[in-house]
């Protein structure tokens, strides 16, 4: 049983209206000043110290337990997508933008457990810090708010973190988690192959790029499947590819093409990052173009600490018991940037299926999140940091 189940009860319409009030305003990026006012708002009457990002939207809120303790941070994201909703909701988005990840929900849930946590201060074995981060979705948010200290926002470094990311496709209810490896880093490879161009008409007097840009996109996806081990693999995706040619009857002197590479180990990625642009630079120049390359490093793997997480499993088996709890055996491809807060203190992201009506991908214009499960997710995040703090 949790000590918050009650609680959690008492405020669930409210973490209701204020999900959906921030799934109407949604914003995008790092500058959300419209989300970080309703935010500041619904924390303004739990006495807490209350500090704004400078560098971007964030909000850090720090609660002190009346007993002595570590340092614990719950972290949730602000960011919604450039997606126009497709949903027939009466609070949808009307703009070019939608919360299609649920990081309406991760506010909610969060301001939920802040609730939660400081309404029982008295007896709290230490101190939590409330992360709310703007720019997951590309723009390394979590990484300018440890560079502006939310890690030591409370005076000494945090000892664990914790989130829950919400999950349109997986029955609402359920929590997925797993050891190690959670989710993929993401990184990308900028190429611009060159050629001589010409006249459509007469390729033999030129070095037409377009055919040796074919051939490189067949070599991607040879290197993935024969290059590394099946045990520890990549995904690469071609995700841009265009011409400087602006006419049909030109062929084009260069191609730009980008790869969005997926990886679940350091080892893996060095492989991909050192030899992947010998093996396209070989292709080019012996088609008798030229090659340049540019590697841009973005996500890291997001890792959950074992120890850390089996400490977490515990948690859950006992909150919803062990079937609603899935022990995820492979990581998921995508990328998450709370991947740096776990990089720098142990911890774990756990998901939580939130699907309302039929599953439906995250990212999708038409994704539905059932919201009743906030009150969960208050629960959860707050009982994993009053364990934590519990342990020492």
């Amino acid at each position: 049983m949790s000590r918050f189940g009650a609680a959690a009860e008492a405020v669930a319409d409210r973490l209701i209206a204020v999900r959906r009030e921030l799934h109407g305003a949604v914003e995008v990026g790092i500058d959300l000043p419209g989300t970080q006012q309703i935010i500041l708002r619904e924390l303004s009457d739990l006495g807490l110290e209350i500090a704004v990002g400078a560098a971007l939207s964030s909000v850090t809120a720090v609660l002190r337990g009346g007993l002595p303790g570590p340092v614990v941070l719950l972290r949730g994201d602000m960011d919604g997508l450039p997606i126009v909703e497709a949903s027939a909701l009466d609070f949808a988005a009307t703009g070019a933008a939608m919360h299609a990840c649920g990081h309406d929900l991760h506010m909610a849930g969060l301001l939920g457990a802040a609730r939660l946590l400081a309404a029982q201060r008295d007896e709290l074995p230490g101190t939590v810090i409330f992360m709310f981060q703007p720019g997951e979705e590309g723009q390394a948010g979590a990484r300018l708010m440890l560079d502006e200290g939310v890690l030591d926002a409370a005076g000494e470094r945090a000892v664990a973190a914790y989130a829950i990311h919400v999950d349109s496709a997986v029955p609402a209810g359920q929590l997925v988690v797993r050891e190690g490896a959670m989710m993929a880093s993401a990184n990308a490879l900028r190429m611009v192959v060159r050629g001589s161009g010409g006249h459509a008409a007469f390729p033999h007097l030129a070095i037409d790029p377009v055919p040796v840009a074919a051939q490189l996109i067949l070599a991607v996806q040879t290197f993935a499947a024969r290059r590394l081990p099946a045990t520890d693999q990549a995904v690469i995706s071609i995700t841009r590819l265009s011409s400087d040619s602006e006419a049909s009857n030109i062929l084009a002197a260069s191609v730009s093409l980008e790869a969005n590479i997926r990886t679940l180990s350091t080892a893996t990625l060095e492989v991909v990052r050192e030899e992947l642009p010998d093996l396209l630079r070989g292709i080019a120049e012996a088609n008798g173009c030229t090659l340049d390359t540019t590697f841009i490093a973005s996500y890291p793997v997001t890792y959950n600490d074992p120890a850390e997480t089996r400490e977490v499993i515990a948690v859950l088996d006992e909150l919803v018991g062990a079937d609603r709890v899935i022990r995820r055996e492979a990581p998921y491809m995508a990328s998450e940037d709370f991947s740096y807060v776990l990089e720098e203190v142990p911890g774990a992201l756990v998901f939580l299926g939130a699907a309302a009506e039929r599953p439906v991908p995250l990212h999708s214009d038409d994704a539905i999140f059932d919201d009743g499960v906030l009150g969960l997710q208050a629960t959860v995040l707050a009982e994993l940091a009053w364990r934590r703090l519990a342990r020492g």
